[in-house]
């Protein structure tokens, strides 16, 4: 009875060591799972990952002057890029501090679904739709649809473009406007803007819909060519573009546009990038919006 009881006693003993042990495994283990999950949610945060990656990702055009363009140099320049080096200077400390990436107007939204660009600089127009799938910062700029056309010809409306084959830039919100409002005028898309311009200058089609203020420039030294229509659907508005939830990011960037309205940044973009792409007429006031107002 004596050895059976010694027996029980050991059992009982090892039994009790075993579960404190496991219960200090799981104490570790716990420690651990918290420590993770503080570094996963100091991770998650957009500004702290863009810091400790010491680079912001901007996605831009790199064929649409005097917007988003390379030039001859091979180096990013125009209006979205004059901006996209203030954030990376406010963000970072140091304005060369900017990854560009070269997007094109349909894959916009999927560059920042799929995490490849922090954020969208690239002559964006906020719609309802395309809110749906991003956030939209405060907005920048005023953009409206245009027509541009040869010179020979007589237009003045859409109805008189009912004939002629129509050139569009898939993705864009020109696109967008004469898919759903003029679906049986005939029409050529391209996915790259060059192609576009490419295709419309070859006479491949006899009408291009596009952003107003990329024909203003485009047709600038090109007297065979003019806009017929200089404003079509509504007025709308140039903004940047966030991940869909990405409150951090959009903030920091609103709160920058605020503070720029007071020192007139846009203006002075404007005046460094776009006013000699534009005739006379065209002023600053007419395409930049200061601090997010209209």
């Amino acid at each position: 009875m004596k050895k059976l009881g010694l027996t029980i006693f050991a059992l009982f003993t090892a039994f009790m060591i075993v579960a404190c042990g496991d219960s200090s495994s799981k104490s570790e283990n716990n420690s651990s799972t918290q420590e993770a999950n503080a570094t996963s949610n100091q991770t998650n945060s957009s500004l702290e990952r863009i810091k400790n990656n010491g680079v912001i990702r901007i996605g831009v055009f790199a064929d649409k002057p005097p917007f988003g363009f390379v030039d001859e140099r091979g180096e990013n320049q125009g209006y979205d890029i004059y901006f996209a080096k203030r954030i990376a200077k406010e963000l970072l400390g140091d304005e060369n501090k900017v990854q560009f990436v070269t997007v094109e107007a349909a894959n916009r939204v999927e560059f920042l679904k799929s995490d490849k660009v922090d954020l969208i600089l690239a002559n964006f127009t906020q719609t309802p739709e395309r809110e749906e799938q991003v956030d939209f910062t405060l907005p920048y700029m005023k953009v409206s649809l245009g027509v541009a056309v040869p010179s020979d010809l007589n237009v003045s409306s859409v109805e008189d473009i009912k004939d002629l084959t129509l050139i569009l830039n898939k993705g864009t919100t020109a696109d967008a406007y004469f898919t759903l409002n003029y679906p049986d005028i005939k029409n050529l898309k391209f996915d790259q803007n060059t192609e576009a311009y490419e295709a419309f200058s070859s006479g491949k089609g006899q009408a291009f819909s596009h952003d107003n203020t990329l024909l203003f420039a485009w047709v600038k030294d090109k007297p065979q060519f003019k806009v017929a229509i200089k404003e079509l659907g509504n007025q709308d508005v140039i903004a940047g573009a966030v991940k869909k939830g990405d409150a951090e990011l959009k903030q920091f960037v609103d709160d920058l546009i605020t503070k720029l309205g007071n020192e007139k940044f846009f203006t002075a973009a404007y005046e460094a990038t776009l006013k000699d792409a534009f005739t006379d007429d065209i002023k600053a006031e007419d395409i930049v919006i200061e601090g997010g107002k209209l």
